[in-house]
């Protein structure tokens, strides 16, 4: 898949995995959001939401930082790997497997196939070691603390970023690896700022069932595309 296509899929996987998202931090987003000291009451004060602007801004600031930081590291691996030649040969295999993953998360997102769990559930470990420190931060004051904690909160376990992660291993490039963790947070960033405001009817509509199938049949697509692209690579 060219490299301008593959940033333009991870977007998007980013913006329709909304319905991953909503299930995943919803309640996370709203934690956050209700442990924000703005210095007026939040429950009973409609106006004081322009006081979460700069903090859920940071938060997900922080959080594509992490993305991107990932990103960077993964692909910085697999560049390093792909100039040995004991592994050259398996970056071509590395990229169906990331593909074979982009289809994974279409079944995942469209509620057909719920394996990605049990990759979720492996980078639980890594979340618990996390997640003490991510409480010392709570409530938060100010936007830069706000940043610190979304830059944790990006490292919470999620198939969904376990798959374009894996996409970014195969890119065999630090700076695509790190670019393509960026365009797929940037993606998501539309749905997690809204959840920061109007969750609770947001969520209704993105649980619908055909806007799931309808999100997971399109990132399925783009799988399929990825293969069908590597498949003409072979014949060449």
């Amino acid at each position: 898949m060219p490299v301008e296509v593959s940033y333009f899929a991870a977007f998007i996987a980013g913006l329709l995995g909304g319905v991953h998202c909503v299930g995943m931090c919803g309640g996370i987003v709203g934690a956050l959001t209700f442990g924000i000291d703005t210095g007026s009451n939040y429950n009973t004060l409609p106006h004081s939401k322009k006081a979460l602007y700069p903090y859920l801004l940071a938060y997900n600031s922080g959080r594509l930082l992490s993305y991107t930081f990932a990103g960077l590291l993964v692909g910085g691996i697999s560049m390093l790997a792909a100039n040995l030649p004991v592994l050259h040969n398996i970056q071509f295999g590395l990229q169906i497997f990331a593909a074979l993953f982009m289809i994974a998360l279409g079944l995942y997102i469209g509620g057909w196939w719920v394996g990605l769990r049990k990759i979720e559930k492996a980078g639980g470990m890594i979340w618990q070691k996390i997640e003490p420190i991510s409480r010392r931060f709570i409530p938060v004051k100010t936007p830069f603390q706000a940043l610190i904690l979304g830059s944790l909160w990006g490292w919470l376990p999620c198939g969904m970023v376990y798959s374009i992660l894996f996409w970014s291993i195969s890119t065999g490039s630090a700076i695509e690896g790190g670019l393509l963790m960026l365009s797929f947070g940037m993606g998501t960033l539309p749905m997690l700022l809204a959840m920061g405001f109007f969750a609770a009817g947001l969520k209704n509509f993105i649980q619908k069932n055909w806007v799931r199938y309808l999100a997971g049949g399109i990132i399925i697509s783009f799988g399929i595309f990825s293969l069908f692209n590597l498949s003409l690579r072979t014949q060449l």
